[in-house]
């Protein structure tokens, strides 16, 4: 198959977990660009930021649409993450690849352990807002935007809805605002990565992620959340489990 194809096919399934999920497309591709189109585990955390952010805002613009956006507690969420995701960006680069592999299974994971508690109703119900703790997570996804390449909103969206007490409409909508603005500030420390990349891949990726990005909004209102976010951390839980494997043989 070749790399266009795969790019396509790639781009289409993490602009349907964007659309959907508020969250999750970066932790897919991630190991994409790294296991289908060869990347380098660096070039791949910076094309997947370029990737996130045009994707994130195109399905920002929908669930915006939609009302589905808090803009002002998602900004002030967003701000307490952009200097750590500047700071992460700039050391990525000075990390041993096999590092950075391992950290992200590890971030995988993890998001799929979130994913799979927040499916449950009971789990995922707030005892109310905590500001303290608000400002730490964001703080905490912001560098691993910066860090990793991902957009944080696989972790974001959980947090909203357990420390924000958002419901989980409004949370995956706002969290698409805390990814665009993490991945930005991430972005403006690789500028010069960023433009080395292969557009031939990078490109068409970013397309047909768009395209993905409007089918998972419509996804999203037809088929609960519960039952996505369940099939999706299955799926997180066994790329982690070969980027584990792989990182260690």
């Amino acid at each position: 198959m070749s790399a266009l194809v795969l790019a396509l096919v790639a781009g289409a399934v993490v602009g349907l977990a964007l659309g959907a999920l508020g969250g999750g497309g970066s932790v897919l591709a991630v190991p994409a660009l790294i296991y289908l189109l060869g990347f380098t585990p660096a070039a791949a955390t910076t094309a997947s930021l370029v990737i996130v952010t045009v994707t994130s805002l195109t399905a920002l613009y929908a669930h915006a649409r939609a009302g589905h956006v808090r803009w002002k507690a998602g900004a002030a969420f967003a701000a307490t993450g952009l200097l750590p995701a500047a700071l992460a960006g700039a050391a990525a680069a000075r990390l041993p690849q096999a590092a950075l592999t391992l950290a992200f299974a590890a971030v995988a994971a993890l998001a799929a352990l979130k994913m799979l508690r927040t499916a449950d109703p009971a789990a995922a119900r707030s005892g109310g807002v905590r500001p303290g703790r608000a400002a730490g997570t964001g703080a905490g996804l912001g560098a691993l935007t910066g860090l990793l390449g991902v957009g944080g909103g696989f972790l974001a969206v959980p947090a909203l809805v357990t420390v924000l007490a958002f419901e989980m409409q409004a949370a995956v909508g706002t969290s698409l605002l805390v990814i665009t603005a993490n991945s930005l500030a991430s972005l403006a420390t690789r500028s010069g990565a960023a433009v080395s990349l292969d557009r031939a891949v990078v490109g068409p990726f970013i397309a047909t992620a768009v395209l993905g990005a409007w089918d998972g909004k419509r996804l999203a209102a037809k088929v609960s959340g519960p039952r996505l976010q369940r099939v999706f951390a299955v799926l997180l839980l066994a790329v982690a489990a070969f980027m584990l494997a792989d990182a260690v043989t």
